[in-house]
């Protein structure tokens, strides 16, 4: 086996895969190696184990989702994309269906077809997968790459070495960060890790635990003066605040206010669809339709079981009064409550509960043509590793199969 045409990929995520099958496909004898036993175990978590692949809005919308550095990912999609990435999964019998927000999903929704699919082609394109080996270290000679180091001692040679180790976040899965002190020895810049796409921890403990809100939207606002206004979307209240689409993209701008000593305050509008004057007018009707209906009753009109009672005690009202006796200036306090339900938050939880990391391999030092880090010759990297992040909504899996297959493709042939 020739070392100069042995690419070895550490990491079996997504885009380790991708970059495996890409490498081979171009003609490169491939070593894929895995510390877990089976690889893509993170990836079968993805969108609640039904797996989000990407999402088929327009590459400047698409662009516009990551919070920083989106425009780096600009070559890698000019090389693999959405449609190029759906025509693999369907092409390998994987049959994809679009939904809400341009979300793309498998029609099994189930994440073990997407990685079957992938382990599938390995093997088509002779992959050699190791699963079970520890990555140590780099083999660098003269400011070359000549293999890497597992199990403590072992040496696997290869011109080329791509690395796709993933971020810190779900620890348990394999991806701890681990690898950034291996990355420090060989002086390769990164910028700070923090979790992302993380449920947010509030003051306010309502016992609202599991409940869903749906078609609401949410107003962030700190105590410096920064605003950000959500989307209509979903949240979930959890034992410790809120999670869900919208709570999880608004999470790394809501880290850096409270990592900034900043009080951030979350308003629920929950009925985004209607002005506080049409609220209530609503309440008016109801008040002459039913008048001897009681104020707990009216809510549940409005809201959950659960919240209604809570949504009542918030108001400080006698959740049985009934509608006849309700004052104007009442009507208007509950209008005003349901377009901003406060909630204080205190806090992000941390990388165990974090979909993905922010931070990485510094993107100055990274060639966005091929992958290719400028510092050493050889190497490589793609994935989460990277310093980008995105919004949910497939745009992180996305940028992973990217990025690995153009590592891949630029390994074995350059």
């Amino acid at each position: 086996m020739s070392e100069t045409n042995h690419v070895v990929v550490v990491g079996a995520g997504p885009a380790g895969m991708m970059a495996s099958i890409s490498a081979a496909a171009s003609g490169a004898k491939v070593t894929l190696i895995e510390r877990n036993h089976l690889p893509g175990r993170k990836l079968l978590l993805s969108g609640k184990g039904r797996c989000n692949l990407t999402n088929v809005c327009r590459i400047d919308e698409f662009l516009s989702h990551f919070n920083k550095n989106g425009e780096f990912l600009r070559d890698a999609f000019k090389i693999f994309f959405v449609s190029e990435l759906m025509d693999f999964f369907k092409k390998k019998g994987v049959d994809l269906k679009v939904e809400r927000q341009n979300r793309v999903f498998p029609v099994s929704d189930k994440a073990s077809f997407v990685l079957g699919a992938l382990e599938d082609e390995m093997r088509r394109k002779r992959v050699d997968l190791l699963t079970g080996v520890l990555f140590n270290d780099l083999v660098v000679r003269e400011g070359e790459i000549k293999g890497v180091i597992v199990n403590n001692s072992e040496t696997i040679t290869g011109g080329k070495v791509i690395l796709c180790l993933g971020g810190a976040s779900y620890p348990l899965t394999g991806s701890d960060g681990k690898w950034f002190m291996v990355l420090k020895r060989h002086d390769i810049r990164l910028t700070k890790f923090k979790p992302a796409l993380t449920p947010l921890v509030c003051r306010d403990n309502y016992g609202l635990n599991g409940l869903s809100l749906r078609n609401i939207r949410i107003r962030f606002q700190s105590s410096a003066g920064n605003v950000l206004l959500t989307d209509t979307g979903e949240i979930v209240f959890t034992n410790k605040g809120i999670s869900g689409p919208l709570v999880l993209s608004a999470s790394a701008k809501v880290f850096d206010w409270l990592e900034n000593k900043q009080q951030v305050k979350a308003f629920l509008d929950i009925k985004p669809a209607l002005s506080e004057a049409q609220i209530q007018e609503r309440v008016l009707r109801q008040v002459r339709i039913s008048p001897n209906l009681s104020l707990r009753g009216l809510m549940r009109q409005f809201l959950p079981m659960r919240m209604s009672d809570i949504f009542v005690s918030v108001l400080g009202f006698d959740p049985g009064k009934d509608l006849s006796r309700l004052l104007k200036i009442e009507r208007a306090r509950i209008a005003a409550l349901l377009k901003r339900f406060e909630l204080n938050i205190k806090g992000c939880h941390g990388f165990e509960d974090a979909i993905i990391t922010r931070g990485g391999v510094c993107l100055n030092d990274i060639d966005p043509r091929t992958m290719r880090y400028r510092g050493i010759k050889g190497l490589y990297f793609c994935g989460e590793m990277i310093d980008i992040d995105a919004d949910t909504g497939g745009f992180n899996l996305q940028a992973a199969f990217s990025t690995g297959y153009l590592a891949g493709y630029s390994s074995a042939v350059g």
